[in-house]
């Protein structure tokens, strides 16, 4: 059969853990309309009859402002270099500009297969997408494209099938029941901060970082899950906890229910919301909070 990993590269936003998540199955990688959504790399197994294709979702490419970005760049282009083929996302409805193509021409040069992503294009002009191909393959990237949508579906298949061929036969790299390396705390972690990335706006959502100090099943099945919700501010803070706590009271319901949701059993959570000034720029709250080298 043909097994390997596959890296899934892009610019921020370009809908990589939306297609990521289609694609397997489950929900592997938080959403949301911002940047900077996905911090750190996520392996992601899709496992066929013929296959077993292991994703690595990877930090969105984006223009570096602290030590954090610096770190996400970083993971991305180690990423990229230890792989056996690479899935670069492009986002369609977004155009296509210089910077696009230079980016797709560096990664399809460092030697792996690669094959481009056209995604959202239920929500562009048809007649973009033979256009940008064209333009494409004159420009001197190689890689097939494949236009595809995500959320209605089209082209996946062939996507996919794709990505396999692109892969070396081998034995299985993973158990066929394993999704995800990431732990089930992980994942309450980024729950959380998904859903503070789409209820908050600008700047708040990424000075944020959610630390999990408890997650427990009692015997009766029922989670108790304690979090702290760290921010840069002051003022966020108080943005953050909202007029009588209100903003955080619904941000934690949201929460919980897709907790609920992921985890199969009821959910008692309990939140908190502290200030460590400019975490961002602090490798030791870094490496605290998670982002770390071998986080």
């Amino acid at each position: 059969m043909k097994s390997g990993t596959v890296a899934v590269i892009g610019k921020a936003n370009a809908g990589k853990s939306t297609l990521l998540n289609v694609l397997v199955g489950e929900k592997v990688a938080i959403v949301s309309p911002k940047p900077q959504t996905t911090r750190d790399r996520i392996l992601a197994v899709l496992t066929r009859e013929d296959y077993q294709i292991a994703f690595v979702d990877t930090p969105g490419i984006y223009r570096r402002h602290n030590a954090l970005t610096a770190l996400m760049m970083k993971t991305t282009e180690t990423v990229s270099k230890d792989v056996d083929a690479i899935l670069y996302v492009h986002d369609g409805h977004a155009g296509l500009r210089e910077e696009d193509v230079a980016l797709m021409k560096k990664y399809a040069g460092l030697g792996v297969p690669m094959t481009v992503a056209y995604t959202k294009i239920d929500i562009m002009p048809k007649e973009n997408i033979p256009a940008d191909v064209k333009a494409l393959y004159e420009a001197g990237v190689t890689a097939d494209v494949y236009p595809v949508s995500a959320r209605k579906g089209q082209n996946l298949k062939r996507l996919e099938q794709a990505i396999a061929d692109m892969l070396p036969e081998g034995e299985p790299l993973f158990p066929e029941d394993i999704v995800s390396d990431r732990s089930e705390k992980f994942m309450v972690g980024e729950l959380m901060r998904e859903k503070i990335l789409l209820k908050y706006e600008q700047e708040i959502p990424h000075g944020v970082a959610v630390v999990v100090n408890t997650f427990r099943r009692r015997e009766n099945g029922t989670y108790d899950v304690d979090l702290d919700i760290v921010c840069e501010k002051k003022n966020h803070k108080a943005i953050l906890i909202g007029k009588q706590g209100r903003a955080i009271k619904e941000v934690a319901s949201f929460a919980r229910k897709d907790m609920e949701k992921f985890l199969g059993a009821k959910v008692f959570l309990t939140v908190y919301v502290k200030v460590r000034e400019d975490w961002r720029d602090r490798s030791g709250l870094m490496k605290e909070f998670g982002y770390g080298e071998e986080s």
